[in-house]
This record gives structure tokens, sequence and C-alpha cells, in this order.
């Protein structure tokens, strides 16, 4: 399932070129991730009080063009590989008019409290959560 998240860049995510600073996409694809968890129904607040949290383990982004401040973007979230333990999103930062500020692939681990690897209980393994070639 893709799911797509929007905000709007305020003034205070900017760098001194008035561009979006390189770190704040990082925030842009949590909240994005975010929003999708909850739109697929996954009890993020659940697996955390049953000992469990979802850690993000690896970033590969790629900057395309610059977004700046006013600029309405849209994140999409896809999942594009899922384990048993671990997983991979595909996400992409894009403003309205479709250019593509930035694109990543983050991956995840399903990890106990004492932060070894684990695989999600099955309680919480939504159909969202597996991706779409992975279901067929």
């Amino acid at each position: 399932m893709k799911h797509t998240a929007t905000l709007t860049v305020r003034s205070y995510e900017c760098d001194s070129y008035n561009h979006v600073n390189n770190a704040v996409y990082l925030n842009y694809l949590e909240f994005a991730r975010m929003e999708f968890l909850r739109a697929i129904g996954f009890d993020y607040e659940g697996i955390v009080a049953a000992g469990y949290y979802l850690y993000v383990t690896h970033v590969d982004i790629y900057y395309k063009a610059s977004a700046v401040l006013g600029d309405r973007l849209l994140i999409d979230v896809e999942p594009i590989k899922t384990k048993a333990l671990s997983g991979v999103f595909q996400q992409v930062v894009r403003k309205e008019d479709g250019t593509i500020c930035a694109q990543a692939e983050v991956s995840w681990a399903c990890v106990t409290k004492e932060g070894r690897p684990a695989p999600i209980p099955k309680e919480f393994m939504v159909p969202g959560m597996i991706a779409e070639k992975e279901r067929a």
C-alpha cells in the first residue's frame, strides 16, 4: 500500500540559502512513515507497550531539487521489502507540481526493549506492512 502525507515548509526548516536543510528531510520522512503506520492501522503504541520497537537502521537518500519556504510537499511511503525482522520503505518527497525533492530507501528492524532483533509479533503485522510484490 502506498500512502501520501502532506506538509508545508516552515521558516525554521530552511537554511541560509532559503532551502530546506538536508537534515530536515529525515524529519519529513519520519513524519510520513508515522502517518503511513496510522493509515494502515498499525498499533504503534501497542507494540511499544508490548516491549518492541521499530528502529531505523539505514537511510539512503538522494536530494534532487530544493524545497523552499511555503512549498507544499507530498511524501509518499511504500513498503518495498518485508522480512520477519526487518523491512524497507521507499519514500519520495515531491512538490505539488510533481518536482521530486528527495528519494529515499529507509531500512528498519524490529527489536526488543533490550535492543535484540526480534520478529514483529503476529498481532501487530497488519497487511499494509507487507510489500505489494510480496503479497502476490
